[in-house]
C-alpha cells in the first residue's frame, strides 16, 4: 500500500511540473469546474444576414465574459444559441463563423465549449446539433438530436440514431437536446453506458426529468436552457448542486466526477468503517428519502471505486442486480 501511495505521489508531482489541464487528474478528486448560460441573442429583422451573425457573436462575446473569470472547463450553452431559426438564407452566411468563433474562445480559454446549432451533415441533410469543442478549439464531437419534434421533421430535420459518448480529458459526456428528455430509449442506453456527465441543451426545461435522468444514469447532469426556465447543474442524485437565477442567467459549479452511488442495504457498517479511515477526504452525500448515499472522494491518492472496493461496499446497481437475481429463485416468484 505504502509503495502504491509513494509512486502516486511522484506520479502526480510530475504531472504539477509539466502541467496538465484543468480538470484533469490522475488519481480521486476528479474536480471539474462547469458553466452554464441560460440565455439566448434577441432575434433582429434584417436583409443583411451578416448583420445577424455579427449580433449573435458580439452577444455570446459579452455572455461569455461573465463566466471566463472562474476558468470553467467546460461551457454549456442553449439548443440553437446561434439563432439557428431564423432559416436557409441566414445559415448560408452563416456557415462555420459561430463555430470559428467558439473555438477561438475555447482555445484561448483551455476550456470545452458545447453550443446547440443547426448543421448541414457529410451528406447533406440539416440536423439539429450539439457541438462539442475541446480545449485546443477542435471539435472533439457532435451530437445530432435522436428525437426531433414533428414540426421540426417537418421542416426537414432529420432524425439522428447515434448517440456516442464523446471523450473528454475529464470524463465520458453524454448529450441529449430538448425533446429527447421524454424518450426512454435514449436514456436507459446511457444509464447501460454510464457516461460521467450528461449535457442538455435545449429550448426547455423538462422538470423532474432531468433528476430521473441524472440518477437512473449514475450522472452528473448540466441544463443550458432558454431563459424564462432556469439553467441548472444536478449531480447524480439528481440534486441542484447550481442554477442561474432572476437576476444572473448564469451558473458555474466546481463538482467532483469522483464520485459512487451506493444503496445503505447491507452497508450502514461498511459506511461507518469507511468515514472513520478517510474522514474528511471522503463525503457521504444522503438527499434523505432515497434510501441511497453518493460517495465522493476528496482524497489525492485514492479514489472512489478503490474506497469502494477496500470496504467491499456494494454498488447501487450490483444491488439491484441481485435482488432481481434473488427474486427469480426456485419458490420466490409465484
Amino acid at each position: 500500500m505504502k509503495k502504491t501511495v509513494s509512486f502516486r505521489l511522484l506520479i502526480l508531482a510530475a504531472f504539477v511540473v509539466i502541467g496538465v489541464p484543468r480538470g484533469e487528474l490522475l488519481f480521486g478528486e476528479r474536480y471539474v469546474t462547469i458553466a452554464t448560460i441560460g440565455n439566448t441573442p434577441s432575434s433582429i429583422k434584417s436583409d443583411n444576414k451578416q448583420e445577424i451573425v455579427d449580433h449573435v457573436i458580439k452577444f455570446w462575446d459579452s455572455e461569455l465574459k461573465q463566466v471566463l473569470p472562474d476558468k470553467p472547463d467546460l461551457i454549456v450553452l442553449p439548443e440553437f444559441c446561434d439563432l439557428s431559426g431564423e432559416g436557409e438564407e441566414y445559415l448560408k452566411v452563416r456557415k462555420n463563423q459561430v463555430l470559428d468563433f467558439f473555438s477561438s474562445i475555447a482555445k484561448s480559454n483551455r476550456c470545452y465549449i458545447a453550443f446547440g446549432t443547426q448543421r448541414k451533415d457529410d451528406n447533406g441533410n440539416w440536423r439539429n446539433s450539439c457541438i462539442v469543442i475541446d480545449r485546443s478549439g477542435s471539435v472533439a464531437g457532435i451530437y445530432d438530436k435522436n428525437f426531433p419534434t414533428i414540426m421540426e421533421m417537418e421542416s426537414g430535420i432529420r432524425a439522428s440514431n447515434e448517440s456516442k459518448l464523446i471523450e473528454c480529458d475529464f470524463g465520458r459526456v453524454a448529450i441529449a437536446i430538448c425533446f429527447d428528455l421524454n424518450f426512454d430509449e435514449l436514456r436507459l442506453k446511457y444509464t447501460k453506458e454510464k457516461p460521467d456527465l450528461i449535457i442538455f441543451s435545449s429550448m426547455y426545461h423538462g422538470g423532474n426529468v432531468q433528476s430521473t435522468w441524472a440518477y437512473t444514469c449514475r450522472s452528473h447532469f448540466v441544463g443550458a436552457v432558454y431563459r424564462g426556465n432556469p439553467s441548472e447543474i444536478r449531480n447524480p442524485m439528481g440534486d441542484i448542486i447550481a442554477s442561474n437565477t432572476n437576476y444572473f442567467d448564469y451558473a458555474v459549479a466546481r463538482i467532483n466526477l469522483d464520485c459512487k452511488l451506493v444503496h445503505l442495504d447491507y452497508n450502514w457498517e461498511r459506511l461507518r468503517a469507511l468515514k472513520n479511515k478517510y474522514g474528511t477526504s471522503v463525503k457521504i452525500s444522503d438527499p434523505g428519502k432515497l434510501a441511497s448515499v453518493l460517495i465522493t472522494s476528496e482524497n489525492s491518492t485514492v479514489t472512489s471505486e478503490e474506497m469502494v472496493k477496500e470496504f467491499e461496499i456494494e454498488m447501487l446497481d450490483d444491488y439491484m442486480k441481485r435482488a432481481r437475481d434473488f427474486r427469480m429463485k426456485p419458490g420466490i416468484l409465484k
